[in-house]
């Protein structure tokens, strides 16, 4: 049995309703950003393709989080979408959305540097400390 090569995904509200076409690069992000938008110790990020997305009727509404990125949000429910670097032909969707998520786990660590000390998932992978700074 191999992995499926396209992953469904939507807001809790089913408003955004959205289709990857290709599979996702997975990882934690413990930056104070990914944690504030998330409201969760770590943001669970798949990378991919932004022309790998393909949207539904509706479309997030965005927020320019800090001067290097925009998140994604359904502007009805507020579940977090995705996060897009400026000059980036990737977005990296929140895992929470993806409907097989289960066949999708991280890989490694980002932010380290804000890791929560009780926050143990993925204690095996490797991490990276923070690269955008302003």
């Amino acid at each position: 049995m191999h992995a499926p090569t396209s992953y469904d995904a939507a807001c809790l509200c089913g408003r955004i309703q959205f289709r990857i076409n290709e599979k996702p690069r997975v990882h934690y992000c413990h930056c104070t950003m990914c944690q504030r938008a998330t409201g969760s110790p770590a943001a669970v990020l798949g990378w991919v393709k932004k022309t790998a997305v393909l949207w539904g009727k509706e479309h997030p509404t965005e927020y320019r989080s800090s001067p290097v990125a925009v998140r994604s949000f359904c502007g009805v429910c507020g579940s977090p979408i995705c996060l897009a670097y400026d000059g980036s032909d990737e977005v990296g969707i929140h895992l929470g959305c993806v409907s097989l998520s289960k066949e999708l786990p991280p890989y490694y660590h980002y932010g380290i540097e804000g890791r929560l000390p009780w926050f143990d998932a993925g204690k095996e992978l490797e991490g990276t400390v923070t690269s955008e700074k302003w």
